[in-house]
């Protein structure tokens, strides 16, 4: 069970890596308040996290 837990903290550092590298400080702090919303079971934190997300991704289409 041990090799789960680092393997998947691995995942997310790097995960985390890559949003910081592509989108900016901006992506962390929208990945933060997405992971604390379902953490925290609070509809209002995910929902601004996946917004700022979504506009990070969707920004140069529009």
């Amino acid at each position: 069970m041990p090799v789960i837990a680092l393997l998947s903290a691995v995942f997310v550092v790097g995960f985390e890596q890559l949003v910081q590298w592509q989108y900016g400080p901006i992506g962390i702090v929208g990945l933060l308040l997405l992971s604390i919303g379902i953490k925290a079971k609070s509809p209002a934190c995910s929902s601004i996290g996946a917004v700022m997300l979504a506009l990070m991704v969707a920004g140069p289409a529009l």
